[in-house]
């Protein structure tokens, strides 16, 4: 297996209009995607489990690590890795100003678990 990149022209960073010294870089080209559906079909023919008992679960698993998030708690996934929300903020002067209004936007951070982390590290690439 092998990761798919081509060449890609990207300006200077902050630069508008890219400035004089673009350069070409690497950049992963995404060959397609699985969905639940997919990994339920995968997950049926390595298991005993039924596909409608793995759709149930990995269903449930989302709607209650999204209750998790909501709730400020890092979600653990294993092996896969861990996913804990983020925050954005305006800088201010004084700590007590330092209230909800400042955020600017909420995100979720993924970290990937040992067995991806191991994967990155062997992984070959393609040019395309």
């Amino acid at each position: 297996m092998s990761i798919k990149f081509k060449p890609i022209l990207r300006g200077e960073p902050g630069v508008v209009g890219g400035g004089t010294k673009k350069k070409y870089y690497a950049s992963a080209n995404i060959s397609g995607e699985t969905t639940i559906e997919d990994l339920t079909k995968d997950i049926e023919k390595i298991s005993t489990v039924s596909g409608a008992d793995i759709r149930a679960v990995l269903y449930a698993m989302v709607d209650v690590a999204v209750d998790k998030l909501a709730e400020g708690k890092a979600v653990r996934l294993g092996d896969l890795g861990s996913l804990r929300p983020g925050i954005s903020s305006t800088g201010v002067e004084e700590k007590a100003k330092v209230e909800a209004g400042v955020i600017k936007s909420a995100r979720v951070i993924f970290t990937p678990g040992l067995k991806i982390k191991q994967m990155l590290k062997l992984v070959k690439f393609e040019k395309l």
